[in-house]
């Protein structure tokens, strides 16, 4: 079978190797910044650019499991290293609009209060930041079954991410409502999966 040809080649796939593919972005996109490269608003396409990469991260990391239930194919090995390079974008995300957009610390607090978008986007990172902090071995072993309730906090967050982005890029634009339309039918195919394992 394709599924099984496929998961044979990912399983020779060292998880060292996601990382680092998964980090190359971050040091070419702030080359580019400096040097003319992201347009006339580099600041603003830098910012674009990671949250929309932490984005498509998060969505990998969704369809990990309903990639193996429906199609057998097994990503689960690598789920992991795609969620802390998601979360690893969302800092850069945040980081790039406090340090080089905001860059006055007394606006901050307002902007998220008065901003619907950054409002929800910082909702979605405090969701996340528990997930990130527990995403080792230790962590898993400690919590038990806990762990895997925390985990669910993923599907509120990646949910309130395209939210922000929608909210973000003003007015009904197609690249915001693609990840969205994703993200909501990868959460819906979670449903039927979890219905039926439930005990009589």
């Amino acid at each position: 079978m394709i599924a099984d040809r496929l998961n044979t080649g990912l399983r020779r796939i060292p998880v060292w190797a996601v990382y680092l593919l998964g980090a190359l972005p971050a040091p070419v996109l702030f080359y580019r910044g400096a040097t003319g490269g992201l347009g006339v608003e580099p600041i603003k396409a830098l910012e674009h650019e990671l949250g929309a990469l932490a984005l498509q991260l998060l969505i990998a990391g969704l369809a990990v499991t309903p990639l193996r239930r429906r199609l057998g194919v097994n990503l689960m090995k690598f789920r992991r290293a795609i969620g802390l390079l998601s979360f690893s974008y969302v800092c850069l995300h945040l980081l790039t609009w406090l340090l080089l957009d905001v860059q006055i610390p007394a606006q901050i607090w307002g902007d998220i209060v008065k901003r619907p978008y950054i409002t929800v986007g910082m909702g979605a990172l405090l969701l996340l930041l528990p997930l990130a902090l527990t995403s080792n071995t230790a962590s898993v072993r400690r919590l038990g079954p806990a762990w895997r309730r925390l985990h669910r906090l993923v599907y509120p967050a990646v949910l309130l991410g395209a939210v922000h982005f929608v909210m973000l890029r003003k007015g009904l634009q197609i690249e915001p409502l693609i990840y969205l339309g994703l993200i909501l039918v990868l959460l819906a195919l979670r449903v039927p999966a979890r219905r039926l394992t439930r005990p009589a």
